[in-house]
């Protein structure tokens, strides 16, 4: 009798401790990123009950929308390892409604011009939709304190954003929608491909998909870009300037002493290399042709070079807000190289292989770049990268590398015509933007309001 009366009791036991295990696990599996909202309170009540918001200040922003905030968002150093530490991200929320979609702007370096009144990202009055601007991590004021350039990768950016998706689907449950410009455009893709269920459509501007630290793509374009008769005035222009290099060093040196510009390089390389810059910087913002001295006159040339590729590009104090993008781009994002080939008898450098590591790199040479991120991004957009609508400028040489999506992905391209990096859906050419707004429409099913 004893022996059984022990037996139920164990048996109980047993179940209770079951039960208790139970609840235990049930806790532990609980998501901390999801929690109920009253949207009724006050919004930035609602911003402080989200999960790892802090800081939540109210900004004056476009009358477009309800209400704009600058907050922060604790993120891992490592997402993998997020006993490593952690950091505040800068995000900026333009609220429109909690009935409207939710457009991510996935910056890809400093986002303090959010706080301009005046701003507002074109998708956003076209989409009626809510907006957050995401400040990329390691720039501005998302940087980490005594932290080594190992946790800026893209799989951790990536994760950034996701984290904020998730945070904030707690508000916005109708349709997402990630688009970011240039870098922040490759962000978007970045993001998208790490984590391809968070959005229902991508929009990545203007973004590249580079394979090299020196991608030889781009030097490519630059030889065949635009007409011959463009390329040979541009050609000219360069072989002129290197020419009367003497005569305009006073001036080039005046130039930089007076915007207080250092270099880790002598001024002869400096100008060597905004001389080797000139034609990319000349066709990715647009410039025309006839735009370009023709002749021998020392200002003249002076001033049409510090106009388009001035030597700040080059300086230790104007790269230094965009170091972070350096190192990225020599550890994963690759960048472009230069032709010194028809300057080889003017250039007082013996060639520009390595200037990324030499002038820019905040580590030096010590960073390997690594393939396999831009390969697996590449692998994605051919093979899984559906509902994400690429936009692109014909004459910008970054579309030398763009993306090219596989044929059996739901994707739209557009390519404008003489298009630059500043090529925008609103500066598209009537038939392509009609085009944009057919394809938004479906994907998002939902009618696009093209009056806007």
């Amino acid at each position: 009798m004893i022996k059984k009366q022990l037996q139920i009791l164990f048996v109980l036991l047993a179940l209770i401790a079951a039960s208790c295990g139970t609840t235990k696990n049930t806790a532990k599996q609980a998501d901390p990123l999801k929690i109920t909202v009253d949207q009724n309170q006050d919004f930035a009540k609602v911003l402080e009950s989200l999960p790892y918001v802090s800081d939540v200040q109210e900004i004056k922003g476009n009358d477009f929308f309800e209400n704009t905030y600058e907050i922060r968002v604790e993120q891992p150093l490592d997402h993998k390892h997020p006993e490593k530490g952690s950091f505040k991200q800068r995000v900026f929320v333009f609220h429109k409604g909690f009935d409207r979609p939710a457009l991510l702007v996935t910056e890809g370096y400093q986002a303090g011009y959010a706080k301009n009144p005046r701003y507002i990202n074109e998708l956003s009055p076209m989409l009626g939709s809510n907006e957050i601007v995401v400040e990329h991590r390691y720039f501005a004021e998302s940087r980490p304190e005594n932290a080594g350039w190992e946790y800026l990768t893209v799989a951790n950016a990536a994760g950034d954003h996701h984290r904020i998706t998730e945070i904030f689907k707690n508000l916005y449950k109708g349709k997402w929608i990630n688009t970011g410009i240039s870098k922040g455009g490759q962000t978007t893709i970045y993001h998208r491909k790490h984590y391809p269920n968070d959005v229902d459509v991508s929009i990545p501007y203007v973004a590249p998909i580079n394979f090299a630290v020196e991608d030889p793509r781009e030097e490519e374009f630059l030889r065949h870009v635009a007409s011959e008769e463009c390329r040979e005035r541009i050609l000219d222009y360069q072989h002129m300037v290197l020419t009367v290099r003497e005569a305009m060093m006073p001036g080039f040196k005046k130039y930089c002493e007076e915007k207080n510009f250092t270099f880790n390089i002598p001024m002869d390389a400096v100008l060597d290399y905004c001389v080797l810059e000139y034609p990319f910087a000349f066709f990715q913002w647009g410039y025309d042709c006839d735009e370009v001295p023709q002749g021998d006159v020392v200002q003249k040339l002076l001033d049409h070079l510090l106009e388009v590729s001035a030597p700040d590009y080059f300086a230790i104090e104007a790269k230094k807000p965009t170091e972070p993008f350096f190192y990225q781009a020599a550890h994963e994002l690759g960048y472009y190289g230069y032709d010194t080939k028809p300057f080889e008898d003017k250039l007082s450098i013996p060639d520009a292989k390595g200037y990324l590591l030499q002038i820019f790199s905040p580590v030096g040479d010590s960073v390997e770049y690594l393939p396999e991120s831009m390969i697996e991004v590449d692998e994605f957009i051919k093979n899984h990268g559906d509902r994400i609508l690429y936009i692109y400028g014909e004459y910008d040489p970054w579309s030398a590398s763009a993306a090219v999506p596989g044929d059996n992905t739901d994707h739209l391209k557009i390519v404008k015509k003489g298009g630059s990096h500043a090529t925008r859906i609103q500066n598209l050419p009537e038939e392509q933007k009609q085009k944009v707004y057919k394809k938004l429409s479906e994907w998002l099913e939902m009618e696009i309001p093209v009056n806007k």
